[in-house]
C-alpha cells in the first residue's frame, strides 16, 4: 500500500455515522480536522474510540482521519470505535480474531424508539380518564 493510498471504514452507533480513512503512517489521529483529544475531552470517550488501536498494538503504524456526525459525543465515539475497527480488519485479516474477541466488531443496534402518532412519547401514552 503506498503512502497516499487510503483504506476507508464505515462506523454507527446510535444516530452517529463515523467514516474513516487509514493509511501508514505515524500515528496521527483527526477527528473532523481537530486533533483527538481536542474533539473527545474526557478519558472515558478517548478509551472508547481507541480501544481497537490498543487490542492490536498499532496506533503508531497508522495516521487515522476520521468524518463523523450526527449523534451526541458518547455515540460518536462509539461509531468512531466501530470504523477503526472495520479499517484495521481490512488492513491486516490477522486482527481480525483480537478484534472479534474484544467486541469491536459488533454494531451496537441500540437506537431511540420513535415517537408514535397518537401518543405522548414512543412507550407513553396520554393519560386516560374516563369521566
Amino acid at each position: 500500500m503506498s503512502q497516499t493510498a487510503f483504506t476507508w471504514g464505515t462506523g454507527r452507533r446510535k444516530t452517529a455515522v463515523a467514516r474513516v480513512r487509514m493509511r501508514p503512517g505515524s500515528g496521527e489521529f483527526n477527528i473532523n480536522g481537530k486533533p483527538f483529544d481536542v474533539y473527545f475531552p474526557t478519558i472515558d470517550m478517548r478509551n472508547l474510540a481507541r480501544g481497537p488501536l490498543k487490542a492490536t498494538d498499532v496506533s503508531d503504524k497508522y495516521d487515522i482521519f476520521v468524518n463523523v456526525k450526527g449523534g451526541g459525543p458518547l455515540g460518536q465515539a462509539g461509531a468512531v470505535r466501530l470504523g477503526v475497527a472495520r479499517v484495521l480488519k481490512a488492513v491486516d485479516e490477522t486482527l481480525f480474531a483480537t478484534l472479534r474477541e474484544g467486541g469491536y466488531l459488533t454494531r451496537d443496534s441500540r437506537m431511540k424508539e420513535r415517537k408514535k402518532y397518537g401518543q405522548a412519547g414512543a412507550r407513553a401514552k396520554f393519560q386516560f380518564s374516563k369521566r
